[in-house]
């Protein structure tokens, strides 16, 4: 399906279950609609060499790698020289990215661990940071954003500029009453028939009874469509009760 990305969520309090994260589904919606989905996401810990090989793994395989946390002012935000390690470029202040904090909090309130929030690898470019001041960066096809989902959102709406789009994912939903390992041979069968088509089945328990969600999704509506009406064939001829319905692509 084109162009994919990849993510690479930096932090302790991820893996602790003290923070909950919820940049991924937001980075996925986004990305998706700019027709360059998530195709892989990593949770790694705040150490040095995890991040230097999610990184380097994950940018040679994927036209694009974004990183969400790490890049504060604490000891433990190494992400953006982690990622200068990973490249092999050195790591030093980017003035750009000083003035910007200069700015922010004034001569009087840049302390050195602020300031240290203006090292970067050589050679990156800045992504803009209107809510709090320390801006995120890129460099080759990694894009270095911050934890706080405030933040990182406004990082992204730069980053979209900066991407090439593709062609956006549409979806279909189907839910229905039929239990996944009913129709999972015949959905299987149904993916091959389409070209650029994928169908995930999500089961589900409901009321006492099984059921299953199934999304199918493509590039391309000339696709979506028909396989949604041989979906709901599908389901019809299972003696199966569609639950709901979302439609991106209507099939009438």
């Amino acid at each position: 399906m084109g162009q994919k990305s990849s993510l690479v969520i930096i932090g302790n309090e991820i893996l602790s279950g003290r923070t909950q994260d919820s940049n991924t589904r937001y980075i996925a919606d986004k990305m998706g609609a700019h027709g360059v989905p998530l195709a892989e996401v990593r949770v790694v810990p705040d150490i040095e060499v995890k991040i230097i090989e999610a990184v380097n793994a994950l940018r040679a395989q994927y036209d694009y790698v974004f990183t969400t946390g790490g890049i504060g002012p604490t000891h433990d935000d190494i992400t953006a020289e982690s990622v200068a390690k990973a490249l092999g470029v050195e790591f030093e202040r980017h003035e750009g990215a000083y003035k910007d904090l200069l700015d922010y909090y004034g001569p009087d309130d840049l302390t050195d661990a602020r300031a240290s929030m203006a090292m970067m690898p050589k050679g990156a470019e800045l992504l803009p940071n209107p809510v709090s001041g320390a801006p995120g960066f890129f460099i080759e096809n990694v894009y270095v954003m911050a934890g706080v989902p405030k933040i990182m959102q406004a990082m992204l709406a730069h980053v979209i500029d900066t991407v090439a789009p593709g062609e956006p994912i549409l979806s279909n939903t189907i839910t229905c009453n039929v239990p996944e390992s009913q129709v999972a041979d015949e959905i299987g069968q149904l993916e091959l028939q389409y070209e650029g088509l994928e169908i995930g089945s999500y089961p589900h328990f409901r009321s006492g009874s099984l059921g299953v969600s199934l999304v199918l999704r493509s590039t391309k509506a000339e696709v979506l469509r028909p396989a949604t009406q041989a979906v709901l064939a599908l389901i019809e001829h299972k003696d199966g009760v569609v639950q709901a319905l979302g439609l991106a692509v209507p099939i009438d």
